[in-house]
């Protein structure tokens, strides 16, 4: 793909690839691209913000390098580490040598045990010192503690990474920097600084209706225009986890592979798949079959 590729271009790509963007997030990510600045993708989960990263590295056929963020995060899992273990046994041998030669100043011996040899490249670091531009995801950004959003201002900022036994590291290429987050909790304007941004919500019926299609293009037209029909309403109703597209997908299938072609054929059935949407106890409380038969009948 080349750099000066518009952004219409970009969303014809992508839909290939069978991601449907909508025209805000296809000009967020062509100006990500362009500029070089890191893109903050914020929405509800299940919309489509991880896929993004996935799609642009098929796109690109770049590596994707993936950082999945929790509360604890640390530098030693998301940066670098060093391998004590061979630190160690190199000291002993350099003890070995030096017996039998001459001393080893200290100085010498931390120039060797702290070297590239010796140091675990974790996600940002290895994303920073790939030959070619990788697509680098800080997934959930927004579940990681706000110290460690300090870790991630150096790299957002100057595309290097400070190691205090080996100086600056700085990139080797460049890569594209997609975070997203569920919003659990505010981020810091420091961060968001760094950002451009984009939020991507749900779909509406005709987007989710090409995102299905282009995943699933067997699938029944019927059958199809139930599924996201069904799945509009259902978000409308009262829910603790509203459901995504991904948990749309997941239904989908499941109708398919169960050879349904019309959910309102059996409500049985129909009440037994809906394991796919409703990931908590209060919500499958709140959606019961009267429900569920009011929902599917509204669009049929």
């Amino acid at each position: 793909m080349q750099d000066t590729m518009s952004w219409q271009s970009l969303q014809c790509e992508l839909e290939r690839l069978a991601y449907v963007a909508s025209d805000e997030l296809a000009m967020a990510l062509h100006l990500s691209m362009t500029l070089g600045r890191p893109l903050l993708l914020e929405g509800a989960a299940g919309v489509g913000k991880t896929e993004i990263a996935k799609a642009l590295s098929q796109l690109q056929d770049s590596k994707l390098i993936r950082l999945q963020c929790y509360e604890g995060l640390d530098a030693s899992t998301a940066i670098y580490e060093w391998n004590y273990q061979r630190q160690l046994l190199s000291i002993r041998a350099s003890h070995e040598v030096a017996s039998c030669d001459r001393d080893l100043s200290i100085d010498e011996v931390d120039a060797h045990i702290f070297s590239d040899k010796y140091l675990l490249k974790r996600p940002l670091l290895e994303a920073i010192t790939q030959d070619e531009p990788p697509v680098l995801l800080i997934d959930e950004v927004d579940r990681a503690d706000e110290e460690f959003e300090a870790y991630l201002l150096e790299l957002l900022s100057d595309f290097q990474i400070s190691i205090p036994e080996m100086g600056t590291i700085q990139a080797t290429s460049k890569p594209l920097v997609i975070l997203t987050s569920n919003g659990t909790r505010d981020l810091s304007d420091a961060l968001r600084r760094r950002c451009l941004y984009s939020y991507v919500d749900y779909p509406d019926k005709a987007t989710e209706m090409a995102i299905l299609h282009k995943r699933d293009p067997d699938i029944d037209s019927r059958l199809a225009t139930q599924i996201v029909g069904f799945v509009q309403a259902l978000r409308k109703e009262d829910l603790e986890k509203k459901p995504g597209v991904a948990e749309m997908l997941d239904w989908a299938a499941a109708l398919s592979g169960m050879g349904i072609v019309d959910i309102t054929d059996d409500p049985t059935i129909m009440q037994s798949t809906l394991v796919c949407l409703l990931k908590t106890q209060a919500d499958k409380a709140q959606i019961p079959v009267e429900v569920t038969q009011r929902l599917a009948g509204s669009f049929v």
